[in-house]
């Protein structure tokens, strides 16, 4: 099973605010620190404030910040509403177009494997992400300063 590069930002956001609690930090900042398009974590950060998981503050001294403890985030339903799509065609509403849906017996062994997938995901917050919270914080400080160095030679 992959997950989409949706559900794989949506995590690392998480991650990078929990990692650095009591601060706010930019998109672009974290796009940066990941060397990902700011453009897709825009639309990603717009998906996990509507769920109710950042706290996106605009104006002078804004920014992103979690909306609930680490403790609170449960990392099993941030998987589950992000990845939202069906694994295989037949798990889609009506079946899809497979001309054996109702006789193959792949859709109910599929099932039952990303059932427990989901199981293992939902024992786990976001505060069990980040238990090595201050080497997270390192690195990503250490991205911060090698970014902010690149721009000043640059200009």
């Amino acid at each position: 099973m992959k997950l989409t590069a949706f559900t794989d930002y949506s995590l690392r956001v998480l991650i990078y605010l929990a990692a650095q609690p009591g601060r706010r930090a930019t998109i672009s900042e974290i796009a940066a620190s990941f060397a990902v398009s700011e453009h897709h974590l825009t639309k990603v950060v717009h998906f996990l404030g509507k769920e109710g998981w950042l706290a996106n503050v605009r104006g002078k001294g804004g920014g992103l910040a979690l909306a609930k403890p680490p403790e609170a985030i449960n990392i099993g339903d941030v998987v589950q509403r992000t990845e939202g799509g069906a694994l295989v065609e037949c798990f889609g509403e009506g079946g899809g177009a497979c001309r054996i849906t109702g006789l193959c017996r792949l859709q109910g062994i599929l099932g039952e494997a990303v059932a427990a997938f989901h199981a293992v995901l939902q024992r786990y917050t976001l505060a069990d992400l980040v238990r090595n919270r201050e080497a997270l914080a390192t690195v990503f400080l250490a991205g911060r300063i090698g970014a902010a160095h690149a721009e000043r030679e640059a200009a």
